[in-house]
């Protein structure tokens, strides 16, 4: 597969270590800051465009990468489409639920693919999880917890725009915790209660959250926390904690850390203790997830089928983080669904 990617900057690397590991190529970049994009397309042997448009529209390009703000998805992806290219969006799908379903729409119409980044479910810990839960190992499953009690530096918010609404949607929730929120959507099914509460800014000088909890019920009646902050140091290692009438299961960064399950039959559980997290630092993260999600982007472009994380999936968890802040903001319960209760 031949792959533009728009946007340069950090996570962008990992994308590109990613494709290189599973033989994409890179044959076409753009990012608003001349020198560091030609300094990316030197790094990884790629052509420069100053006009992002350009690399959207390049003939040799199967799908476009977005790795831009949140903000920045729309466009991009609609010229894109234009071109019959497909496009795959760096988490979260967009910023605000109108412009994610716009987006879904939009590529349909056209008849190109649609796909957003949230590598962590290509994790082997979750699709055990999966597999588990579906076959009934830890019975009715009762509680689903997530924890992202992560550390930024001053220097990771020096930009005005990081932590803001308008460019990035918010903070810790749907910048870090969407990940886990995609998880607990992923093995739990939709919720349809939320109550949220917040603090904005309490370590950090940013406008939107750096710590936020929420209570959630699920649409199954299962009972959940959700957790998330970018103040606490030093970074405690994120978790999944699925409760069920058989047993418990922990996930601790990206590996199931404990399996406790009465007269448990199937599959020995991948019960490990070295974990990836990227709690202090977010690029200390495994690559392995990226080349699963991209493998399985361009194997659902050859064969027509849907992506594991398609539109729609990312479109489940924005509704869920929207639904959340919109509780903490008006300090009520939340229907999702409606968004207004």
């Amino acid at each position: 597969m031949k792959v533009g990617l728009i946007g340069t900057g950090a996570i962008a690397n990992k994308h590109a270590q990613a494709y290189k590991n599973i033989g994409y190529q890179i044959v076409a970049v753009s990012n608003k800051t001349a020198e560091r994009g030609q300094a990316f397309a030197n790094q990884w042997g790629s052509e420069f465009f100053a006009d992002w448009a350009d690399v959207c529209r390049h003939p040799e390009v199967d799908f476009v990468d977005l790795c831009t703000f949140p903000d920045v998805r729309l466009e991009p992806l609609k010229v894109a489409a234009d071109a019959g290219k497909h496009v795959q969006v760096q988490k979260p799908i967009a910023i605000d639920v109108a412009t994610a379903e716009e987006m879904i729409a939009y590529t349909k119409a056209k008849g190109v693919k649609l796909s957003v980044v949230s590598q962590g479910r290509f994790n082997d810990s979750i699709q055990f999880l999966k597999k588990a839960i579906d076959a009934g190992r830890l019975g009715k499953i009762f509680q689903a917890d997530a924890y992202v009690k992560w550390w930024r530096s001053e220097e990771y918010y020096s930009r005005p725009i990081k932590g803001s609404w308008a460019v990035e949607g918010g903070g810790s929730l749907i910048n870090q915790g969407i990940h886990q929120v995609d998880w607990l959507l992923y093995l739990m099914g939709d919720v349809k209660q939320v109550f949220g509460q917040w603090h904005l800014g309490v370590r950090h000088k940013i406008e939107s959250d750096d710590v936020l909890s929420a209570l959630l019920r699920f649409e199954n009646e299962a009972t959940g926390v959700i957790q998330t902050s970018t103040a606490m140091w030093p970074g405690l290692t994120e978790r999944i904690e699925l409760h069920g009438t058989k047993g418990s299961a922990i996930l601790t960064g990206d590996r199931l850390t404990r399996w406790d399950v009465v007269d448990d039959a199937g599959d020995p559980a991948p019960v490990a203790a070295d974990v990836s997290s990227g709690a202090s630092d977010p690029m200390a993260i495994s690559l392995v997830p990226f080349e699963r999600a991209f493998l399985d982007f361009g194997e659902a472009i050859k064969t027509g089928r849907s992506p594991l994380i398609s539109g729609e999936e990312g479109l489940r968890a924005l509704e869920l983080v929207q639904s959340i802040y919109t509780s903490a903001r008006e300090n009520r319960l939340v229907q999702i669904g409606s968004r207004r209760g």
